[in-house]
């Protein structure tokens, strides 16, 4: 996607300030005392220019440590089990790291106690992660992999719920292979059944 406002390469500049913000208070404090106003005067940036970009602490922190409110359209590797696992290690790269560890906790409690910041995570963040997986669904359906698209927030939920129980709940070591070499076979199957 291409940007024709003239502000766009300042805001760039500063987006990567805000990410680099963010992610060294969440090492040095901690999601709770890494607040809007710490992470202003951090990047250098005023506080009105954070909350004219994010309008939470929550999503500004999502943003930052998860993904922003872009997804890179998935790679197309040919196979409907090829692009599960590719999806896979996109959500572990996006879910694994230590400053992900630090915001999870007080990212998760605040998102649970407020309704605007979860409504609007889920129209910034979640709306472009189905759509991602909308994209993977209708190639396998286009392949003939599929006789119909699963329901997407089944699949949604199976594939970011088994990277997240992996390394965030279980805490399990990731295998030689790698977690989305181990997890795609199970998951690659439930999708041809729900998409029978």
């Amino acid at each position: 996607m291409t940007h024709n406002r003239r502000g766009r390469p300042r805001e760039q500049g500063i987006d990567a300030a805000v990410r680099a913000a963010v992610n060294e208070l969440l090492e040095e404090v901690g999601y709770q005392r890494c607040t809007v106003d710490a992470i202003a005067a951090r990047a250098g940036v005023g506080k009105a220019a954070l909350y004219r970009r994010w309008k939470s602490k929550a999503e500004l922190v999502f943003a930052a440590v998860v993904h922003d409110d872009t997804l890179a359209a998935p790679p197309d590797t040919g196979t409907l089990r090829g692009d599960v696992t590719g999806v896979l290690a996109d959500i572990q790269s996006a879910l694994d790291g230590p400053q992900v560890r630090n915001a999870l906790p007080g990212l998760l409690a605040d998102l649970r106690t407020e309704d605007a910041p979860a409504a609007r995570l889920g129209e910034l963040f979640l709306v472009r992660e189905r759509a991602y997986l909308v994209e993977v669904l209708d190639r396998a359906l286009a392949r003939g992999e599929l006789a119909r698209r699963p329901e997407v927030p089944v699949v949604h939920a199976m594939l970011l719920g088994s990277v997240f129980a992996w390394l965030h709940l279980l805490r399990e070591t990731v295998p030689p292979g790698g977690l989305a070499d181990a997890l795609a076979p199970g998951l690659y199957g439930a999708i041809i059944v729900l998409g029978r």
